[in-house]
C-alpha cells in the first residue's frame, strides 16, 4: 500500500489570525529581501505568543558595506488581533497579491556582525541608529503549504501546525541612521501557526532562493534527534509551482564557533511528464549574524546568512543537461537564470558548545 495523501488546507481567510489555545502557541509572518543593486536587504519578523504574554519581534538590515542593523524585542501584547507590536506592523492589503510590511525603531548597527553569538556584549558596545522599513509586498509565485489536515505533531516537537511560503517582489525604502535605500528587489514570505519552541527541532536548514531571471526555489531539511526527519521544499519555475521530491545537503563551515560558510544542495522535482529532473545549487554567504533563543535550560542557535546562490541550470529548463539557457545574460555576463539572492538559514541546538548538525 501506497503513503496515504494528506490533504492541505489553504485559503484567502489563513492571511488572518488563528485561534490557538496551546501555551506555545505562536502566530508568525516573516518577509525577506535583497536588492543586488543596491546590494542591501533583509528580513523583518512579527512572532505572536499570546498566551505568553509577549510577541517575538526581528528586525534585520544588511548594509552594502558589510555592517548589520539589528534589533531584537518581546513587547507585551495581550491578544493575536493583528501583527503590530515593537515598532513592526504587517498588513494584508489583498490576500496572496499585496501586503505592506513596516518598520519605525532603534536598531543596533554591527562593524562585525559575529558579535551577536553574545547578545548582552553587543547590544552594549556598539552604537545604534533609528531605522524605518517601509516595503510594499507583491505575490511572485503561487503560495506554497497550508495546514495539514487530520496530522498532529508528535509532543515535544511542535513548530507549527499551519505554515505557507510565497516569493515575492518588494519595492519601497529601508533606511539606517542617514543612510536610505530606495528598494525594488525580491524575496521570500512565510506565515505559522500553532504551538512552537525553537527547541523542538534538532536542527534544520532553511534555504531561500530567488533567481535573477524571475524563477526561484526554497529547500528545507529539519532533522529530529532520533530520526532523519524531513526534507521537502518547491520550486517556481516562473509559471508552475513543483513540489521538491528529494534534497541532500552538505556544508562548508568556518571559524571556532562552526559557522556555515558555503552550502551545497542536489535537489530533484518532477518534470510534467514524470521524470525526475535533478537541479545543484550552490550557495556562498555573504554575510551572516548569529542569533540565539534559550528556554528551560537550552540554547539554540539561529544563523542567517544573506546568500549568493548559482544554479546548475535554470528552473524554467526542462532538461537540466541542455545548453540552452531562459535567458541572455545582463552586462556583467551573467546567465540571470542561474544567479540568485537569499537567505540561507541554519537552526542547530548547541550541545557541549557545538552545533549539532555539524556533519550535514
Amino acid at each position: 500500500m501506497g503513503t496515504p495523501k494528506i490533504e492541505i488546507r489553504l485559503g484567502p481567510e489563513d492571511e488572518y489570525m488563528h485561534p490557538g489555545p496551546e501555551p506555545t502557541f505562536n502566530e508568525s509572518m516573516y518577509f525577506n529581501v535583497y536588492d543586488p543593486a543596491e546590494r542591501v536587504g533583509g528580513f523583518v519578523r512579527i512572532g505572536n505568543r499570546p498566551n505568553e504574554g509577549h510577541a517575538e519581534v526581528t528586525t534585520c538590515i544588511y548594509l552594502p558595506d558589510g555592517r548589520v542593523a539589528f534589533m531584537y524585542s518581546r513587547p507585551e501584547i495581550s491578544d493575536n488581533e493583528q501583527f503590530s507590536a515593537g515598532g513592526a506592523s504587517f498588513e494584508v492589503i489583498e490576500p496572496f497579491e499585496s501586503l505592506r510590511v513596516e518598520y519605525s525603531g532603534k536598531v543596533v548597527v554591527l562593524e562585525d556582525p559575529l558579535e551577536m553569538a553574545d547578545p548582552r556584549a553587543a547590544f552594549t558596545s556598539n552604537p545604534y541608529e533609528h531605522a524605518t522599513v517601509s516595503l510594499d509586498y507583491s505575490g511572485a509565485s503561487k503560495p506554497w503549504g497550508g495546514e495539514p489536515q487530520g496530522v498532529k505533531e508528535r509532543s515535544g516537537e511542535e513548530f507549527a501546525k499551519g505554515h505557507y511560503e510565497q516569493l515575492v517582489k518588494a519595492s519601497g525604502t529601508i533606511a539606517v541612521g542617514d543612510l536610505e535605500y530606495t528598494v525594488d528587489g525580491r524575496g521570500l514570505r512565510d506565515h505559522s501557526w500553532g504551538p512552537r519552541t525553537w527547541q523542538a527541532p534538532w536542527y534544520y536548514r532553511w534555504l531561500t532562493v530567488n533567481m535573477r531571471d524571475g524563477s526561484g526555489l526554497m529547500l528545507s531539511r529539519v532533522a529530529r534527534k532520533d530520526s532523519d526527519g524531513i526534507r521537502q521544499g518547491f520550486v517556481w519555475t516562473g509559471t508552475e509551482l513543483l513540489h521538491v521530491n528529494s534534497v541532500s545537503m552538505s556544508t562548508r563551515w568556518t571559524g571556532e564557533d562552526r559557522y556555515h560558510a558555503e552550502v551545497h544542495a542536489t535537489f530533484t522535482t518532477e518534470h510534467p511528464g514524470g521524470r525526475p529532473v535533478e537541479r545543484e545549487l550552490t550557495g556562498e554567504v555573504l554575510n551572516l549574524i548569529p542569533l540565539r533563543n534559550r528556554r528551560e535550560g537550552r540554547t539554540t542557535r539561529i544563523s542567517e546568512g544573506m546568500t549568493r546562490w548559482t544554479l546548475s541550470a535554470p528552473l524554467s529548463q526542462d532538461d537540466p543537461d541542455s545548453d540552452d539557457r531562459s535567458g541572455p545574460a545582463d552586462d556583467g555576463g551573467i546567465d540571470p537564470a542561474l544567479e540568485g539572492f537569499g537567505l540561507s538559514e541554519y537552526l542547530d541546538q548547541i550541545v557541549e558548545g557545538a552545533p549539532v548538525g555539524i556533519r550535514e
